[in-house]
Order: structure tokens, then C-alpha cells, then sequence
């Protein structure tokens, strides 16, 4: 029997990546590259906070433009209604303006089509933008499944003059999603696994990830606090990279595993916790995982000290749950663990037990530790 051939190595990213302070009315030049007949995606607060700006933008420029409002879920029902609203008006070009939902349905109506695929964050609140997959729920919000696609995005273009007047929360959610980066990557990679992209890890990859963090711990308070203000530093322009671009590439190319996995636990719960953003449930994934792991005491507060200043939920009661109840906790923990989830890309594999085990512990050290420093 001829050996089987080694896993490949495999890189993916979009065509394009575009930053910058008021570069949203310069996007003609670059949406003209890929195509002359436009359907933008947002939902309803978005397009009249920028849209009708944008639009009038295009229209001066002579693209052919025509919006589509997006009613807030990325499920399969919004996915098909807006692609055939997209083959009605023969689209080139799909824009997606707005949040994480909002940008991952743009990619399936691209993808469903046929056409090139434009994102145009107005937060800096996850890595979806730069990506070749979706996260799909279902319309009461549930993690559903991951959609692949054969190619990332054409064109990602970033306002950070929109990203600062935008709430600092959405910020601190990004920085979260952004963190579990390294620490899922780095995982990945030590037990082989397959990525996001099709293959194991490279070196790019790993880089990518490993910078990522370093450029978070650097800045990630400067750039909070210039965001609670409004304005746009360098110190803004490096973590709002960081979230989107180094963090999107560094999970795709690098790997995902437990962090994410528990996130997608929390959403098959009912109740409060939906009123989280994905970073803010990451958040709390990323610290079990890394109590899972049995991480030291000083990498643990690392983390922790950061979550804390920004805000994010470092405890159960702060996720609207309860330590007692290990009805929700069990819940969580077998959707955690699910047959295809990312918790699999562990050098070991976790119990639904160990994952509850992990949470709780978590919750105890928070309390601890705010205790401890009067927080």
C-alpha cells in the first residue's frame, strides 16, 4: 500500500485589505476594480448612520448601486431571501456594511451567487471580515454551523474614523475574539490539526497569531480609552488591525480550538446571555480554555487584568449564569464538544466534566482576584 501523502501546509487571505481614518468615501477606486453593479447589505441603524453618505459617494462616481436592508440574523432563511433579491438587480458586487452578522451574510450571498464580495466593517468588533467562512445561526440566534467558501473576501476596506465613534464596548469585544487568537492557534498547531483554511498551519500563520497578541497587550488600553473618546491614534490604528486583519487571518491559517468552541456552547442556551456580543462570550471561552490547559497563575492574570479593564465578563454571574446550575453548564459543555467543533484541536480531548470543571474554576480565581485588588 503506497504511504499516505503528508497533510499540506495552507495560507489563505483576501485580495485587498484597505485601513485608514475617512476612507470609506475613497472606496469608489477600489469597488471599481471588481465590478460596476453594487448591493449593499447593512441593517437599518447602520445605513442611516453611513449608508445614505456612501451611497451618494457611489452614485457620483457612476457605480450602480442599490441597498438591501438586513434584518439582523445570519441564518439560512437570510441568507436565501437576500440572494435572490441580489440575482434580481444581477449584482457583480455584494457590499457588506456593518457588524459581524451583517458581514458573514454578505459572504454566503456572494458566495451563493457567484459574485465578488466587498466588507466594510463599521466595528472593530470581530475577525469575520477577512475570512472565507460564515458562522451561521439559526433565527433564534443559535449557533447553527460554519459555512467555507472557496474564496476570502475581494476587497476589505476599514474606516477607523467610523470604528471610533462606534461604542468602546464593540472595541473590547474585538479585542477579546482577537485574543484567542494565539492561544488557539498555538494549540492547534501543537496537536497537527487541520485549519479553517484546509491544512495545517504555517509559518506565516503562526506569526501572524503570535503577533496579533503582542500588538493587543501593547495597545489594547490606549486604544480603548482613544475609542471612549473618539478619536483615532496610532495606538487605535494598531489594535483595530490587530481585531481584524491579524486576527482574522492568525484563526483562519492558525487554527482554532476550545475558546471558540465554548462560545458556541453559550449559544445554545436561552435566556440574557443573548444580549452578550460574540467577543464578550469568547472572552469567557478563552479563559477556560486556558484553565483547561492548566495554565500558570501569572499567564492566567495576564489575561485576566486586561479583560478586566476593558470590561468583559471574567465571571459566571457577569454571562448571567449560575455555578449551581449544571443543567446550563452541561449544556454548554456537550455543545462544546460536539462532533466537527474546533475543542477536538487539543493535544488531548477534553470531557464535557473537564469543560464545566474549567468554567467554574474560572468564576472562583475572577472573584478572587477582584477581591484581592478591591475591583
Amino acid at each position: 500500500m503506497a504511504p499516505s501523502k503528508p497533510t499540506p501546509r495552507v495560507f489563505i487571505s483576501p485580495s485587498r485589505y484597505v485601513q485608514g481614518p475617512g476612507i470609506l468615501l475613497d472606496s469608489a477606486e477600489h469597488l471599481k476594480k471588481i465590478g460596476q453593479r453594487h448591493l449593499i447589505v447593512a441593517d437599518e441603524f447602520v445605513w442611516n448612520m453611513t449608508g445614505n453618505a456612501l451611497l451618494g459617494h457611489l452614485d457620483q462616481a457612476g457605480i450602480h448601486v442599490h441597498h438591501e436592508q438586513f434584518n439582523g440574523e445570519a441564518s439560512a432563511g437570510e441568507i436565501e431571501r437576500l440572494s435572490a433579491l441580489a440575482e434580481r438587480f444581477d449584482a457583480d458586487v455584494i457590499v457588506g456594511l456593518g457588524g459581524g452578522k451583517t458581514l458573514d451574510t454578505a459572504k454566503a450571498i456572494a458566495d451563493d451567487i457567484g459574485s465578488a464580495c466587498a466588507i466594510f466593517p463599521t466595528t472593530a468588533s470581530t475577525d469575520a471580515p477577512t475570512s472565507a467562512l460564515s458562522v451561521i445561526y439559526d433565527d433564534q440566534g443559535r449557533f447553527d454551523r460554519y459555512r467555507f467558501y472557496d474564496k476570502n473576501p475581494d476587497l476589505v476596506l476599514v474606516d477607523t474614523e467610523i470604528i471610533a465613534k462606534a461604542p468602546a464596548r464593540f472595541l473590547a469585544s474585538g479585542i477579546a475574539d482577537a485574543m484567542a487568537t494565539w492561544i488557539e492557534a498555538r494549540s492547534s498547531i501543537a496537536a497537527n490539526s487541520i485549519t479553517m483554511a484546509g491544512g495545517q498551519s504555517t509559518l506565516l500563520g503562526a506569526a501572524i497569531g503570535e503577533t496579533c497578541e503582542k500588538t493587543l497587550f501593547t495597545y489594547a488600553r490606549q486604544a480603548f480609552q482613544a475609542n471612549q473618546a473618539g478619536i483615532v491614534t496610532p495606538a487605535l490604528e494598531a489594535v483595530v488591525e490587530a481585531n481584524t486583519l491579524l486576527s482574522g487571518l492568525g484563526f483562519e491559517s492558525g487554527g482554532l480550538a476550545c475558546a471558540h468552541a465554548i462560545h458556541n456552547g453559550f449559544t445554545a442556551l436561552s435566556g440574557d446571555i443573548h444580549h452578550l456580543t460574540h467577543g464578550e462570550k469568547v472572552a469567557y471561552g478563552t479563559l477556560s480554555q486556558l484553565m483547561l490547559q492548566g495554565t500558570s497563575d501569572e499567564e492566567f492574570e495576564r489575561y485576566l487584568a486586561l479583560y478586566i479593564e476593558l470590561g468583559l465578563p471574567v465571571t459566571l454571574e457577569a454571562l448571567s449564569l449560575d455555578s449551581n446550575d449544571t443543567e446550563a453548564l452541561n449544556a454548554v459543555a456537550t455543545a462544546a464538544l460536539k462532533d466537527g467543533e474546533t475543542s477536538h484541536n487539543l493535544s488531548f480531548e477534553p470531557t464535557p466534566s473537564m469543560i464545566v470543571g474549567a468554567m467554574i474554576a474560572v468564576d472562583r480565581y475572577a472573584q478572587s482576584y477582584k477581591t484581592r485588588h478591591g475591583l
